[in-house]
């Protein structure tokens, strides 16, 4: 069973690491446009979409709390992964947990030559499957993203997952947006 999932795990990293790369990765012939009129590069969240259900990046942009962590996002270039199918489950902080970040440290993982090392941070954030808080009450340890374990903790009523406690919780198109008082850092 824990060999299963394993694969499992390997097997959602491998495809999600071949969605970021496509992502990335233009896939237009080079007319200036591409599908629907969308312009060469645009990727699944310049789809305009009023009327169904918010994917877990527009949960972020449409919240008052989350404005750190988009600008994130969007230093990072993970809009489109994040746009995508999924499904995710992202655990996002508010900007008063990105406040507990050193402003210096902040301000550095937001320039282009720290990209790689900010998309790891934001990686550690978000697990490839769906997590409700029934199954996270389940739940002792979870494979981020990133590949790194965090800890889920159930303290009465609160869970926890590396340290930082649900806030709140927000389904999406994609996935589950869970609201997290703390930033999580890897190990």
């Amino acid at each position: 069973e824990k060999t299963m999932k394993i694969l499992r795990l390997l097997g959602a990293f491998s495809f999600m690491m071949m969605l970021a790369i496509g992502c990335s990765e233009g896939t237009s012939g080079g007319g200036g446009e591409s599908g629907a009129g969308q312009p060469d590069g645009a990727g699944q969240s310049a789809v305009a979409d009023d009327e169904s259900q918010m994917d877990v990046v527009k949960v972020a942009v449409n919240s008052p709390d989350h404005t750190t962590l988009v600008a994130a996002v969007q230093a990072a270039e993970l809009v489109d992964v994040l746009s995508n199918v999924g499904p995710f489950t992202v655990f996002a902080p508010t900007n008063d947990a990105f406040g507990k970040v050193p402003e210096e440290t902040l301000n550095s993982l937001l320039e282009p030559e720290n990209q790689e090392a900010l998309q790891n941070i934001l990686y550690h954030h978000v697990q490839v499957s769906t997590y409700s808080l029934d199954r996270l009450r389940n739940t002792e340890t979870m494979i981020m993203f990133d590949g790194n374990a965090e800890e889920v903790k159930v303290e009465g009523d609160d869970i926890y997952i590396g340290g930082a406690k649900i806030l709140a919780t927000v389904e999406a198109s994609n996935g589950l947006v869970h609201v997290v008082d703390s930033v999580i850092l890897p190990d």
